[in-house]
Order: structure tokens, then C-alpha cells, then sequence
């Protein structure tokens, strides 16, 4: 038997690990496949004969032909790449633990860094514009896309949490709105009174003219059914037409909720429990937008911070 065969022998074992015995879902052992397979071929072309033969420089190399791409495969993000490396590495201590290899050459090896993208906020003239701009329409589409846009900025609603709302969820005397988030786990959240007024509105004289049978739903399409995620998205992106904005997106808003509670002076970890976010690390890369807004202000006022 060649070597090359056992290399790969190797890595159908760790795939069937993961597949049966870490019973990871089709598509990440899929993920898994596909970059694992990618090594083995990188193996091969370069005559390694086996797992104890690859060294940390070889190593180096292969991230290197993944981000710049070889052959049939295009270049891959960093995001990819450091996924390839986790995929790589698991392979590596499988094979330790099963006898297959003497030593860990993966043990040191850490994927890229990945660049961290800031999430995009719009500041809150526009955010006003926008809201104006989403009851423009007649009734009841102009109330029921008011109401809507005001959860979706008023309480940092993902656009699957408000399109899930029953009327049940509102609380319009307390002021307060239960949101389901991913998990299904829920929150109870305070209701602005913009939010609270436009929901009133909406229910008294929007969706009555909107329902056709009965159904728990708050927002209704056309049809009297439960608003979907994509004509929610059609809503917000019309209201971003007439207001003359551009790259405005649900996710948008959620992070312009949070931005703007930080800039505030809201606790991180309040904001934290707003948004739904299971760490609070997943919160604190909005605390980089507000430092980034304070940098600036700082640059522009104060007299030992430029020449």
C-alpha cells in the first residue's frame, strides 16, 4: 500500500468520526470534507508520504497555497482559510489519539486572523428619515410598516423575531414586547412610546383592514397571513428608497439600536440582554464603533490632539 492511500485512509476515518461518533450535521462534515480533502490532494502533489512526515513549515505552506489559491482551487477568504486550519488540526489530533501518527505537527499552528468587521449604524437623522419616510403609504400598509420599523429600530428586533410577533406579545398598557430569539429563547423588552403609538395605530386602524381570517399574527401581508422575512425586508428597503438612503438592512438598525444606547451611556452588558446576545463578548465589538465616534470627537476638539 502506498502512503498517499493512507493519508487518506486517515482522513475518511476522522470524517466517519465526526459524521458517527461527534454526530456533527451533513453540511459542517461536508465543510469538514472539503477542506480535508484539499490537504490530502496538497499532500500528494508534494510527495509527503504520511502525517509524521509534515512539518509546522509545510504546514505554513499549505495556509499560504489556500490564500492565494493553487491549481483548480481559487484563492479562500480568511475566514475560510482559518477553517481549514481548524478542519487540519482536528485531523492531526485524531490521528494522535488513534496511533496514527506519532507526533502533532498542527499543535502550535493557529489559524489566521480574521479581520473584524464592524457593524454598519446609520445615525439617528437617518434613522428618523427612515422611520417617516416607512409610513409614507396609504393605510393600513403605511401604519403596518410604521409599527414595524419602529420594533425593528425601537427595540433592536432581528427581522425574524418582529415578523414572529402575535398580538399577545404586545403589551401596549405595560409597555413591553416579548421577542423569541435564536435558541427560542425569549426576552420581555421595554416599548419606546414612538414604538408603542405606532403599534396602537397600526392595530386600531391598519391591520383590520388587513386580516381576512383569524390568526395571532401581528403583521399582515396583503393576503391576511403572517408577514414573511423577505416582504419585511421589502418593506424596510422601500422606506430606504424614499428616504434617499443607501445599504440599509435590518441588521442595520439592530446595530444602530445598539450603537446609539452605548453613545448614550447604557452598560454594555444592559445592551447585552436588549439585543438577545448569549455572551456579552458578541455585545462589546459595538463598544469599537462608540470608541471609534469618541476618536473622532476627540480629534476635532481637543487642543493636543493634532498639530
Amino acid at each position: 500500500m502506498t502512503v498517499v492511500p493512507a493519508v487518506q485512509q486517515a482522513a475518511q476515518d476522522y470524517l466517519d468520526h465526526l459524521a458517527v461518533e461527534r454526530g456533527l450535521s451533513r453540511n459542517t462534515v461536508s465543510s469538514y470534507r472539503r477542506d480535508v480533502g484539499r490537504f490530502t490532494a496538497w499532500c500528494q502533489q508534494r510527495g509527503i508520504t504520511g502525517l509524521d512526515d509534515v512539518t509546522e513549515s509545510d504546514l505554513a505552506d499549505f495556509v499560504v497555497s489556500l490564500s492565494a489559491g493553487e491549481g483548480e482551487h481559487p484563492p479562500l477568504s480568511a475566514g475560510s482559510t482559518a477553517r481549514a486550519v481548524v478542519a487540519i488540526r482536528g485531523l492531526f489530533r485524531f490521528a494522535r489519539d488513534e496511533g496514527l501518527t506519532a507526533d502533532d505537527a498542527s499543535r502550535d499552528w493557529k489559524p489566521p486572523a480574521i479581520p473584524q468587521r464592524l457593524p454598519k449604524a446609520i445615525g439617528y437623522s437617518d434613522v428618523v428619515a427612515l422611520l417617516e419616510s416607512a409610513g409614507m403609504p396609504d393605510p393600513p400598509i403605511g401604519l403596518r410598516d410604521a409599527a414595524l420599523v419602529e420594533i425593528l429600530y425601537g427595540v433592536g428586533a432581528r427581522i425574524s423575531e418582529a415578523c414572529g410577533l402575535d398580538i399577545d406579545d404586545v403589551d401596549l398598557d405595560g409597555r413591553a414586547v416579548l421577542l423569541r430569539g435564536k435558541g427560542s429563547r425569549e426576552r420581555r423588552l421595554p416599548l419606546g412610546e414612538k414604538a408603542a403609538e405606532a403599534i396602537d395605530a397600526y392595530l386600531i386602524r391598519g391591520r383590520p383592514g388587513l386580516v381576512a381570517r383569524a390568526t395571532p399574527a401581528l403583521f399582515l401581508n396583503t393576503r391576511g397571513s403572517r408577514l414573511s422575512r423577505q416582504s419585511a425586508w421589502a418593506v424596510l428597503q422601500g422606506a430606504a428608497d424614499r428616504a434617499r438612503l443607501t445599504g440599509v438592512s435590518p441588521h442595520t438598525l439592530r446595530h444602530s439600536f445598539a450603537t446609539h444606547l452605548l453613545e448614550g451611556g447604557a452598560d454594555v452588558r444592559v445592551v447585552q440582554e436588549l439585543l438577545g446576545h448569549a455572551s456579552v463578548t458578541t455585545t462589546q465589538i459595538y463598544t469599537k464603533v462608540t470608541v471609534d465616534s469618541l476618536r473622532e470627537v476627540y480629534a476635532a476638539s481637543h487642543p493636543r490632539a493634532r498639530d
